[in-house]
């Protein structure tokens, strides 16, 4: 071993003289390799590589920043390119010892974009596509590297033939292949703008037309669809299409295969709609706030019949969810134009009650149209969607609360009997919402006779999270409505019915702590009770208990 790292040590024993000598380093400074005999050790650490490898680049920006400072700029080949020899070499020695180490490779990677040559990063994507060939974002930044990096279409395009190998069905992969053509064939449009604004004969310069106009793209995007059948991919492939000036053709293409082929999905018909968003509008309207108000409004009722046909034909869920959805977002644009605001409400609303008609409405949509009705002032709307909503939800505890919540703010309808119905419906394990609500409700509305019997009600809970907390709320309530001597009272007649919670201990220790001399025979009594009851957290009651003495 000690040979090894000696022949080692003493290759790099010109660049070290060269350092000193031209005054980047000092004799000190050229005398550290500790590190290098770490590596040669029978059992070997993958952090004694990284450091020494953190340690050569640290030298390299020490070198760098010499440089600056003493404005020396020569002999690089006999200083830098040893160093990032070396680190290449422990890199490799690195990951053919630890292979499946993915961030170890896409160090080397990092460290090949900042220093090393691009032909390097080629042969390191090349060696760690070969062991970790199953993935797809490693051949696409091996694709990237060498579209962007090396500017070389045909290597990029092979990657990315071999990466469809192994994953055929990939949609990131044709993704971003797919793209890959459009841009190639941007640079190729542009070569040739560019010679003939310079009137250079073309006649030795290739340039065909059918790749100019993005064949190579709708090849690429053919054999995609052809494998991928989804309104969405297809979306996705069509946007990216768009961002590029010369693929009208293609764009035209791409939109007449989603009408064709994906009218069964709901995406489709959503993108479909926004697009008319996008149509051009009257010049002369726009030049005044109600002109853009009246061709905004133009736009949205066109958007709005594409969804019409979309419903018409496509009568699911996720197809009334994309017609609310759109019609929220365009309520949720500030405008200063009245009739605008109205009619987004007015078409909201329609869409949102035909939906609910259909039961084809999310619970989630429920809350919006509660909302959009209790802000116009229509409380009489808002209580019947309320109550239809339970309809509709019956077992939703999220669906029953937000009705009850908008029944007691409109103080209409006969609470007792919904609290009572809706208890009945959901489940019992996700009813504690419920009972908190209940217990707000009858404590501002009803008799402390007929609240007191919501509070026993709760405590018979078979639920252990609803009895602890209607315990807890019961102590409240007593010593809020019937003072110090109530809640004592409830406190005796509930101590020993389980199950308990340490709020409620606490809540009786503080509510004698309250008084205005509190007895200490009670609040020991409290102390013990809750120990007993929890004796696993005994320390932190007894020094509880011990600071209060004290």
């Amino acid at each position: 071993m000690a040979e090894i790292v000696q022949q080692r040590i003493e290759d790099r024993i010109p660049e070290l003289e060269q350092l000193e000598r031209v005054g980047l380093f000092t004799k000190k400074e050229v005398k550290a390799t500790a590190l290098e005999y770490k590596l040669h050790r029978l059992i070997v650490n993958k952090e004694d590589f990284i450091a020494y490898i953190q340690y050569e680049i640290n030298v390299l920006e020490l070198v760098k920043k010499r440089r600056a400072h003493i404005h020396y700029q020569f002999k690089r080949e006999e200083i830098e390119f040893p160093i990032i020899h070396r680190i290449n070499s422990i890199f490799r020695r690195a990951t053919n010892k630890w292979k499946d180490d993915v961030q170890l490779w896409l160090s080397h990677v990092a460290f090949c974009k900042k220093w090393a040559t691009k032909g390097q990063i080629s042969k390191v994507f090349s060696a760690m596509l070969a062991i970790h060939p199953d993935k797809p974002a490693l051949w696409i930044m091996a694709a990237k590297n060498e579209l962007e990096d090396r500017n070389s279409s045909e290597s990029a395009r092979h990657l990315f033939l071999r990466a469809l190998r192994f994953h055929p069905e990939n949609k990131k992969v044709y993704q971003e292949y797919f793209r890959m053509e459009l841009l190639h064939c941007e640079k190729l449009r542009k070569q040739k703008k560019e010679l003939e604004m310079a009137e250079m004969d073309l006649g030795e310069y290739e340039f065909s037309a059918e790749i100019l106009s993005g064949k190579l793209a709708e090849v690429v995007y053919r054999d995609a669809t052809g494998k991928i059948k989804e309104a969405e991919f297809v979306i996705s492939l069509l946007n990216t299409a768009a961002i590029f000036d010369f693929t009208k053709e293609l764009q035209d293409s791409i939109l007449q295969d989603l009408q064709t082929n994906y009218t069964e999905e709901s995406l489709t018909w959503d993108f479909m709609a926004k697009r008319e968003l996008e149509a051009p509008g009257a010049g002369e309207e726009l030049q005044t706030a109600k002109g853009r108000a009246s061709d905004i409004n133009r736009r949205e009722e066109r958007c709005c019949q594409v969804y019409e046909e979309g419903v018409t034909s496509l009568n699911i869920e996720p197809m009334w969810t994309c017609y609310v959805t759109f019609c929220l977002e365009r309520l949720k644009r500030k405008t200063n134009v009245q009739e605008l605001k109205e009619n987004r409400q007015q078409r909201l609303l329609g869409v949102l009650q035909r939906a609910h008609n259909f039961s084809l409405l999310k619970e989630n949509y429920y809350k919006n149209w509660l909302q959009v009705l209790l802000s116009s002032g229509d409380a009489e709307g808002a209580a019947s969607v309320a109550t239809a909503a339970t309809e509709r939800y019956r077992q939703s505890v999220s669906v029953w609360s937000l009705s009850l919540q908008t029944l007691m703010q409109l103080g209409s309808g006969d609470m007792a009997r919904l609290f009572q119905d809706a208890l009945t419906h959901v489940n019992p394990k996700e009813s504690l919402p419920l009972w908190q609500l209940q217990v707000q409700w009858s404590t501002a509305n009803q008799s402390p006779e007929e609240t007191e019997a919501v509070f026993k009600r709760g405590l018979l809970s078979a639920v252990a999270a609803v009895a602890m907390e209607m315990k807890q709320r019961y102590l409240d309530w007593s010593y809020s409505s019937g003072g110090y001597k109530k809640s004592r009272k409830t406190f005796t007649s509930l101590q020993e019915n389980r199950p308990l919670s340490k709020a409620f201990f606490t809540r009786m220790i503080e509510i004698e702590k309250e008084q205005e001399t509190p007895k200490m025979n009670n609040l020991r009594d409290y102390y013990e009770r809750a120990l007993q009851e929890f004796i696993e957290s005994h320390t932190n009651h007894w020094s509880g208990k011990n600071a209060l003495v004290t």
